[in-house]
């Protein structure tokens, strides 16, 4: 049982209607929050899908993957308001997936065709040599955090939700801190609780994951991540009755949600109910084979 991040599942990998936000997390290997990080930024904007859940196109996948590599190398910040800047340097109709970006020195700097720059500066560069280039497109590191009257620095609740995004890679402990600040800042952040519910639950604290996905509900109540990772979260301590309700609302929020019905065929079988284990089975088939998956 896979527990999601931030959003519910969709339609698997159809390009033509776009991908959801869970398939291209899958795709480019990063969480679903992060995901939502970049398109809060306006690095990519994606469409809507019939329930108002993301779509994302292949350009949006490119744009994402060019803007992860950068964030391996800059810090994510900078990288999310250069790529801000670039969106409106370019002409109206081009989009970043269809420029190169490459590391320069301490800089980032956009190809297209014989012209470079700069897009922090905006500044025409020379080519005196080759660059490092990224895979599609790139990131730079982002807005500073602001200082307040007294000259400390102060960080609001979205920030550390996206240095929790980005530490999740590296130490999972520090996120979980960077989250639980972002909650102390805003409690009711539900992209913070889904994703700090989803680490506590990896590490085995079922308990605590659990709170943190009933406090996600009562902020989205009934939505269709919340409701299917508190499934598992139950289902984990041994509660079977209880992980069925929560995996009958995720998919009464999103009927195509089908790790839901995964799981419930396979906890249906558990408690001796084969009819519903083997409808719910064959909807779970039905939604991958009508994806090619």
């Amino acid at each position: 049982m896979e527990l999601a991040s931030d959003k519910p599942h969709g339609e698997h990998g159809a390009p033509a209607r776009g991908y959801t936000a869970s398939e291209a997390a899958r795709l480019l290997e990063i969480s679903v929050g992060e995901i939502h990080s970049w398109v809060r930024s306006d690095v990519v904007a994606p469409g809507r899908g019939p329930r108002n859940e993301y779509r994302f196109s292949f350009q949006d996948l490119v744009v994402l993957r060019a803007a992860r590599s950068l964030a391996s190398e800059l810090p994510a910040r900078r990288v999310k308001r250069a790529l801000r800047r670039l969106r409106a340097q370019l002409p109206h109709g081009r989009g970043l997936a269809g420029v190169r970006l490459a590391v320069e020195g301490e800089e980032i700097v956009v190809r297209d065709g014989q012209v470079a720059w700069e897009p922090e500066s905006g500044q025409a560069v020379l080519d005196f040599g080759a660059p490092r280039l990224v895979p599609g497109v790139a990131v730079l590191p982002a807005r500073g955090a602001a200082a307040s009257p007294g000259g400390r620095t102060e960080i609001d609740a979205e920030s550390w939700f996206d240095l929790g995004c980005e530490l999740e890679s590296e130490n999972t402990g520090q996120a979980r801190d960077a989250y639980r600040r972002a909650l102390e800042l805003d409690p009711e952040h539900f992209d913070a609780r889904i994703n700090l519910g989803r680490l506590l639950h990896e590490s085995g604290e079922f308990s605590a994951a659990e709170a943190n996905y009933r406090l996600a509900l009562r902020t989205r109540p009934g939505d269709a991540t919340a409701s299917f990772n508190l499934g598992v979260a139950l289902e984990d301590q041994r509660r079977p009755a209880e992980a069925l309700q929560a995996y009958e609302q995720a998919i009464a929020t999103d009927p195509r949600y089908a790790d839901a019905h995964y799981n419930l065929s396979q906890l249906y079988e558990r408690l001796g109910r084969p009819t519903e284990a083997l409808r719910h089975l064959q909807t779970y088939r039905a939604l991958i084979e009508d994806h090619g998956v």
